[in-house]
């Protein structure tokens, strides 16, 4: 009796504050309606133990008791996010928690290679059921936006090597390789001499391959290794979706190892997600919890002025920055909308706690990043202190 007035208590209060399109049904068959239209969405409680996740509906809390099994949903996912995320606002304040600031001693090299096998060695197979051709995991950029993915995808790459001006015969770097399409791209249309770097044993195997296959073995090559390990000089150097993994703390060491890797007159991209929070707080209600605990261990998140401040402090001057925060929330539903599509082959490829991670994952972030939770920047640079006036006087050559 404790819980279910508890309980009636707290949907009262929801009642009170929204009228939510939702059905709550309890083990014991009672179910509770919280608005008067017809429900969307319907959360089943099969048990009382799973009733706290309820009552405090962080995005945290919500998102675990759905990964393991505490709670059962049904509804169109996009309808679930839009509720779980109105539990959340209705339950809580929006206020964000301080920087995660993870011990930067947790970054060691073994344990970034640990955390990023656990997101990216799920299977090639995995990725390939809901990325585009050339399996590029990173937010890509619509230029009319009327695209399909693998169009904004290759638009994307070509505005990054262009943004940086690639010439034939430049030698480039890509931190974080993932499975090949920047270099592969930089090598046959750009006629640039390629490395790229990834710590994802899958990434590494298949990126490889695909670069035999091209043709192009004696221009790029694909390396397992620790960005930190890379030796030598490069006229260009990339790095996409790569370092929100480095921890807050250590942005000034990995900025400062790219202007170490960075000929004198060469330039450099850093396309990452953003924080929009100015204190570079977590996502509200819980979000970046869940996520930190789930899909990117030790994963942290700067805002913009935070990556600008220690670009700098690495040596580093920005020369152009753009947002591209609703390209990445369309980006984000196309692959949830996949996900969708493919659901019956994910689950046979991958346990039940996986595909449930994923699939509020990938709605959840398209959430975040159209309602400027989140976002994703590009800021070109080069070593501070050089002689500028060799660069383009305004950017109308990153659209020709």
């Amino acid at each position: 009796m404790y819980w279910e007035k508890k309980l009636e208590h707290w949907v009262d209060g929801i009642r009170h504050q929204a009228a939510l399109p939702l059905r709550l049904q309890l083990w014991n068959g009672q179910q509770f309606d919280f608005g008067k239209q017809s429900p969307q969405v319907t959360v089943k409680v099969p048990n009382v133990s799973s009733l706290p996740f309820l009552l405090k509906p962080s995005l945290a809390n919500l998102g675990r008791a759905y990964v393991e099994g505490k709670l059962e949903v049904e509804g169109r996912l996009n309808a679930i996010i839009e509720i779980a995320n109105a539990l959340a606002a209705n339950s809580m304040t929006a206020e964000r928690r301080a920087p995660w600031f993870h011990n930067p001693f947790h970054h060691t090299k073994k344990k970034d290679a640990e955390a990023i096998q656990y997101h990216y060695d799920v299977s090639n197979e995995f990725y390939q059921m809901f990325l585009d051709p050339a399996m590029v995991y990173s937010c890509a950029y619509f230029e009319n936006g009327d695209e399909d993915l693998a169009t904004a995808q290759q638009k994307k790459i070509d505005h990054i090597l262009t943004k940086i001006q690639v010439r034939p015969g430049d030698t480039l770097l890509d931190i974080g390789c993932g499975w090949g399409a920047l270099v592969l791209r930089a090598a046959q249309k750009f006629g640039a001499r390629c490395v790229g770097v990834t710590l994802s044993k899958n990434q590494h195997a298949l990126a490889t391959e695909r670069v035999k296959a091209a043709g192009l073995s004696g221009q790029i090559e694909i390396r397992l290794q620790d960005y930190r390990d890379v030796q030598g000089t490069f006229d260009r150097v990339t790095s996409v979706g790569m370092f929100e993994h480095v921890g807050l703390k250590n942005l000034p060491l990995y900025f400062a190892k790219i202007s170490s890797l960075l000929k004198d007159d060469g330039l450099a991209m850093n396309h990452g997600i953003t924080s929009t929070d100015v204190n570079s707080g977590e996502t509200a209600y819980g979000g970046g919890e869940f996520i930190d605990t789930y899909v990117f261990p030790q994963g942290e998140l700067p805002h913009i002025s935070q990556v600008l401040k220690t670009m700098q402090m690495g040596g580093l001057e920005p020369f152009d920055v753009e947002n591209l925060r609703r390209h990445y929330a369309k980006t984000c539903g196309i692959w949830a909308e996949n996900f969708e599509a493919n659901a019956d082959k994910i689950r046979k490829a991958v346990d039940d706690k996986r595909f449930r991670i994923w699939r509020v994952y990938l709605a959840g972030c398209s959430y975040a990043f159209e309602h400027d939770w989140i976002s994703l920047n590009q800021v070109v640079c080069g070593k501070s202190g050089r002689d500028a006036s060799r660069l383009p006087w305004s950017r109308r050559y990153m659209y020709r």
